[in-house]
């Protein structure tokens, strides 16, 4: 049997409705499918699992990291962790698959260690129609094989490894990282071309908006790729090393991650930016809320000393703070509980985090 790993955060229903109507539809159904929602609102929460009652081959996980950034390896991860089959195939809330995927998935793991298959990428248009049958998706451009993002591995493969890095937030590199790490153990994937058996249906990046308040960090798709390149080149093998890896978060009350023990406001002067991303996050013991917002103040009186030719004490621009914010946290306090928001037009950055207290 196959364990199938979907990862899910606010996704349009219809996308998730062709993906698993799909998966209904396969001509082998020696399969399960465990769907991990990382974080959805609570509306969607209540709106995917309405819909996953059609379909009993789900096991749904909701992951309360609602506020916090994308983190499609511990969402893997958690699945791995409850994993009862000899094989598991990673695969995409956002695709169509062949009927005879699984079939096929089975086939090839019988000669080959670790499978990877070719992406058809389907434009907008094509995307919000409801042909209701893959074959009547007309692919607009197919993938290469640098896109990792659906594979299918023999679970003592993946287990040995680590599972997928958690290191990499965001968008980016964690599929490719982990083939990688596989190779560097002896194990070499393998591309499967020969026929279609994924579409990718289009959808738009809001998490990129300017408008929206979830985090982002504008820099973290690169960081992700040279970190993962600099790894490669070191050898690594084993990720999410002395780490917890694949654990749910703390579970408090609901209220708990609001009733902070400790309160700060931290104005966007270097000074004030360092003391906070470099010392007071990573040894961070107790829950706390922090506020940010610009030294408005400071940027009047510095005007002032810039015509006088005084010393001007240095500040950061918020997309700055922003950034280096949740680097801090990506490093140190990756496991907390938090809920973070940016809101660009206030220009004010609020994080109320409660460390990992599991094990």
């Amino acid at each position: 049997m196959i364990t199938l790993t979907l990862t899910y955060r606010n996704r349009d229903l219809h996308i998730v409705k062709r993906c698993l109507d799909s998966l209904k539809h396969q001509t082998d159904a020696d399969f399960n499918v465990c769907l991990v929602d990382y974080g959805s609102t609570e509306a969607y929460s209540v709106a995917i699992q309405g819909l996953l009652k059609s379909y009993t081959f789900v096991t749904y996980y909701y992951v309360n990291t609602n506020g916090q950034l994308w983190n499609k390896s511990r969402a893997i991860n958690i699945a791995l962790k409850s994993c009862k089959t000899s094989y598991f195939l990673v695969g995409d809330i956002d695709l169509i698959y062949h009927p005879e995927m699984i079939k096929t998935c089975k086939a090839l793991i019988l000669k080959h260690e670790v499978v990877y298959f070719q992406y058809g990428f389907l434009n907008k248009e094509e995307s919000q129609k409801d042909h209701g049958d893959f074959f009547g998706y007309q692919i607009e451009f197919l993938g290469n094989k640098e896109v990792t993002g659906t594979t299918l591995y023999k679970t003592k493969h993946i287990l040995a490894v680590n599972g997928y890095d958690e290191f990499y937030h965001g968008w980016g590199a964690e599929d490719t990282d982990i083939h990688l790490r596989l190779k560097n153990n002896g194990v070499t994937p393998y591309f499967y071309d020969k026929d279609i058996l994924v579409k990718h249906q289009w959808h738009p990046k809001t998490y990129r908006s300017n408008a929206s308040s979830y985090p982002f960090h504008s820099g973290l798709e690169r960081i992700n790729h040279k970190y993962m390149m600099q790894r490669h080149a070191l050898g690594v093998v084993k990720a999410n090393q002395d780490r917890f890896w694949g654990v749910m978060p703390y579970e408090t009350p609901e209220n708990a991650l609001h009733e902070a023990v400790l309160r700060l406001e931290v104005s966007n002067l270097c000074s004030d930016v360092d003391a906070l991303v470099t010392g007071v996050i990573p040894d961070l013991k107790v829950p706390l809320e922090v506020q940010i917002s610009k030294n408005k103040k400071e940027g009047i009186k510095a005007m002032v000393k810039r015509i006088l030719g005084k010393t001007v004490h240095k500040t950061y621009a918020l997309e700055d703070v922003n950034n280096r914010l949740l680097e801090s946290i990506i490093i140190s306090q990756r496991l907390a509980r938090y809920h973070y928001e940016f809101d660009r037009e206030k220009e004010v950055i609020q994080l109320t985090i409660k460390p990992y207290g599991g094990s």
